[in-house]
């Protein structure tokens, strides 16, 4: 079956002003023509290609494992402490140069009892292991009947900083006969829709070094063992028409509990989490590609309303990225303009920032009706079946990774960096 090339994938490597061109071009018509109905695929599928490979049997290249990479969150409240302690260990998210192992211990001892207060708030813990782990089953699903070659296709959840954790993960593709001499094919599919080396580049270092003690040159003796797992990465998807039709229909849900008469004077405030200034100055291409998810999603919905792109989750008192989501609803309440709507525009599912520094501590703090926030990507079947196009064409392709993935940034000196953008892009040498 002829699978068509989305607009969307930064899989070619692209200038700033390609990205542009690729988030100004409509996508409507591109994603109605993808979500054709299950009975029209049906047709073509039995006029082309096998049944479906069932969990017993085994198409021509599979099974695959999808390994759904993400920060995580912690399932209950006496998970924080660790949670916490991960976090701010990672000079790749925070960045506190030679004194991390020192401040970072220091900072989330202090703010792990005002994070379990947090946490408790909403319920206890955060939702994202949860939606995760459904995004990633019901894709996989969809996968054993548009792929059936490649199924079938087994999901795994990598979190970075709370279970399951990605030394968790590998055990798990080792236990379920992947590697160590068996050879099979696994794909890193980062749950950021938007590259940034804070959070794509933070998981798939760990994932290399857990590849490195579990299957590489420490478990073994041989850089590359025979029979090791093969990896390839999807390693962003900012402008996928499937991402972006998820975010429209949610957005023009929440229009819609408006008058009309207010309906295209209310204020689209995309949020995203926030990046330190160091780091968007040493060339992380996060806050481009976060703009290009936005400008495309604004074109979907014919530019009909007023937006900003607005940044939340600053930490610490080191220079962020701005204007700060809460400081924005502040001061637009203050000229007054009071029908706003937040989008957290970077987040695939629900966890903390949205459900309490979105939902409680900005829109319940304000005590304005017009305040209000577009439900989450969580379990929309537009959105997982979005995932499940962007894994074909990855698997398609052939490609180990996006060209984009293999271009460090300007500034980088990080010599981690380097060794694992080379594993995962199959490149010898990289800029």
């Amino acid at each position: 079956m002829a699978l068509r090339q989305p607009i969307s994938q930064l899989s070619k490597r692209a200038t700033s002003s390609q990205i542009s061109k690729l988030a100004a071009t409509p996508t409507t018509s591109l994603w109605n023509h993808e979500c054709q109905s299950d009975a029209t695929r049906a047709k073509r599928q039995l006029a082309t290609v096998a049944p479906p490979v069932t969990q017993d049997a085994t198409g021509s290249q599979g099974p695959t494992a999808m390994v759904f990479m993400n920060m995580g969150g912690p399932s209950t409240t006496g998970e924080v402490g660790s949670f916490l302690s991960r976090l701010f260990a990672d000079g790749d998210l925070i960045p506190l140069g030679r004194l991390q192992n020192y401040l970072g211990p220091l900072i989330s001892a202090r703010r792990t009892p005002k994070i379990i207060k947090q946490y408790a708030a909403i319920g206890g813990g955060s939702p994202i292991r949860k939606w995760s782990e459904y995004q990633s089953s019901e894709m996989c699903k969809i996968l054993d009947k548009i792929s059936p070659e490649t199924a079938p296709h087994k999901p795994y959840v990598a979190f970075r900083y709370a279970d399951p954790l990605t030394e968790e993960m590998y055990e798990r593709l080792l236990e379920d006969g992947f590697g160590r001499g068996r050879g099979g094919r696994a794909i890193a599919f980062t749950q950021y829709p938007q590259y940034s080396c804070s959070t794509t580049g933070s998981s798939l270092n760990e994932l290399w070094k857990w590849r490195n003690r579990l299957e590489g040159k420490r478990a073994s003796g041989e850089a590359e063992p025979e029979g090791a797992i093969k990896w390839s990465v999807i390693d962003r998807w900012p402008v996928h028409p499937g991402l972006i039709e998820a975010f429209a229909q949610n957005i023009e849900k929440t229009l819609a509990t408006y008058p009309p008469e207010k309906r295209d004077k209310v204020v689209l405030l995309f949020s995203a989490h926030s990046l330190p200034m160091s780091v968007v100055n040493r060339g992380d291409p996060y806050p481009s590609e976060v703009s290009a998810t936005v400008y495309a999603v604004m074109q979907r919905l014919g530019m009909k309303n007023s937006y900003r792109l607005v940044w939340q989750s600053q930490v610490g008192p080191s220079a962020w990225l701005g204007a700060q989501t809460s400081d924005t609803v502040s001061n637009y309440i203050k000229k007054g303009q009071t029908d706003l709507i937040l989008i957290p525009i970077a987040f695939t599912s629900d966890h903390i920032e949205t459900l309490y520094e979105l939902d409680q501590e900005i829109i319940g703090e304000a005590e304005q009706e017009g305040i209000k926030r577009v439900e989450s990507l969580n379990g929309s079947p537009v959105f997982i079946r979005a995932l499940a196009d962007i894994a074909v064409e990855h698997m398609k392709s052939g490609k180990a990774c996006s060209d984009q993935m293999g271009l460090r940034c300007p500034g980088c000196v990080s010599e981690k960096c380097l060794n694992q953008k080379k594993f995962f892009s199959k490149m010898d040498a990289l800029l």
